[in-house]
């Protein structure tokens, strides 16, 4: 089967350890992510490839905003928590199956849309994530927008080493270590310590330009997400609308300045696909 990933990460999610991190702890990134949907995708009711989409957290507000949303992940169990939530939702996502990033079913050109927010950080191997970002760049029209995440090559070091404190354990600054070395990220006590993520790569700002540009897009903008927000606890901050716009506003302003980039958790890379 074409769809079959890392046991680690599959484990990893399986044991729901992800579930509710987009409305806790990374509350943040969903609204930035959620923001720069708004400004970058095709104006409904436009194709919108879901790859990599998990349970629906961005597909299904897609699909209420009436998007023609296919979501395609490679953990089953998604796929299923996927198609529950939409057998009840008022405007269901058009397909969830069971896919790989590496080998879409979709015809050339059928898509106007692809996004791609989880493959890249888990397919380790550079010549899977040019598989996968080929086949994105395939499944586009001519004009079609691809938004592609990445985690940031310093994630562990700043997120985890600094802000969690986790640098008191041996273990994870060999993490930090080997993230910095060569991006891939390994945690050697999974069962343990699943806050440490799972087998993943995270990449420097200009390594996920470059990929993308390989990939047949020439024009490319790498975006910080959570930006400066990363820097402290935002949660108050976006809870306060007299702070909210204030917070929003001034990362968007910093989005994409270049010495920045890196300090971002994680990053979108934004592309049209060329006639």
């Amino acid at each position: 089967m074409g769809y079959e990933i890392d046991s680690a990460i599959q484990e990893h999610y399986g044991i729901g350890v992800e579930r509710d991190r987009l409305t806790t702890w990374g509350r943040l990134e969903a609204v930035r992510t959620g923001e720069l949907l708004d400004r970058f995708l095709p104006e409904p009711p436009a194709v919108v490839l879901d790859i990599g989409g998990a349970e629906g957290a961005y597909a299904l507000p897609l699909a209420a905003a009436g998007y023609e949303v296919h979501l395609i992940d490679p953990v089953e169990r998604h796929v299923d928590a996927a198609r529950a939530a939409s057998a009840t939702a008022p405007a269901p996502l058009a397909s969830a199956s069971v896919g790989d990033a590496r080998a879409l079913p979709q015809a050339d050109g059928s898509a106007d849309a692809v996004l791609l927010l989880g493959p890249l950080y888990h397919l380790v191997e550079a010549a899977d994530r040019a598989t996968a970002l080929a086949e994105a760049r395939r499944v586009l029209r001519p004009g079609g927008v691809l938004l592609a995440a990445a985690i940031s090559r310093f994630a562990s070091a700043l997120d985890g080493g600094v802000r969690a404190g986790y640098f008191g354990d041996p273990r994870f600054a060999a993490i930090v270590d080997r993230d910095l070395t060569d991006g891939v990220h390994r945690n050697p006590d999974p069962a343990g310590r699943p806050e440490w993520f799972t087998l993943a790569y995270f990449h420097h700002p200009y390594g996920l330009r470059d990929e993308v540009v390989a990939a047949g897009f020439p024009e490319v903008q790498v975006l910080a997400v959570e930006g400066i927000g990363a820097a402290g606890d935002t949660g108050p901050l976006l809870d306060d609308p007299g702070t909210r716009e204030v917070l929003l506003g001034t990362i968007r302003r910093l989005e994409s300045e270049p010495t920045l980039l890196g300090a971002s958790p994680h990053l979108i890379a934004v592309a049209v696909a060329s006639g």
